[in-house]
């Protein structure tokens, strides 16, 4: 009789550059969450004006909100902090973004910008579901 435990991605043995991948996976995905956080910084009365055009209330702590979103965010992808609960979250405001901001989908460059979200979305989600791996500091926290 075989009997399964479950054990935390820190825990499981890898095939060889399991690990590398994890880490090379979350330093892309969050390349375009810390970037784009950091442009709105640079230019927040562009961003405002785009929150208000789609009318989004509160355009000011909106923009707020998304910059702590993405560029922290992006940051604890990147060191593998409470990974799991990171990459769920920056799922939920990937389709959030792409429903409020990216929904006129017989424009093409808004329907690519829609499936982008998407996809990031589902990147993320395998990082929900399989961890950080080794080089993370969720790892490291046991």
């Amino acid at each position: 009789m075989s009997r399964s435990i479950a054990l935390d991605s820190a825990s499981r043995p890898y095939a060889a550059g399991a690990d590398s991948a994890a880490l090379a996976g979350r330093l892309l995905l969050s390349a375009i969450f810390i970037l784009s956080g950091l442009s709105k910084l640079a230019a927040p009365a562009g961003t405002i004006g785009y929150i208000e055009a789609v009318g989004l209330p509160f355009p000011g702590l909106a923009l707020a909100i998304a910059v702590a979103v993405e560029v922290l965010g992006g940051i604890a992808l990147v060191i593998g902090f409470r990974t799991r609960l990171v990459a769920a979250g920056l799922a939920l405001f990937s389709v959030a973004t792409a429903l409020a901001f990216h929904n006129a989908l017989g424009d093409q460059n808004q329907f690519i910008h829609f499936f982008k979200n998407l996809a990031m979305a589902g990147g993320l989600l395998q990082v929900v579901a399989f961890g950080a791996g080794r080089y993370s500091l969720d790892a490291r926290r046991g």
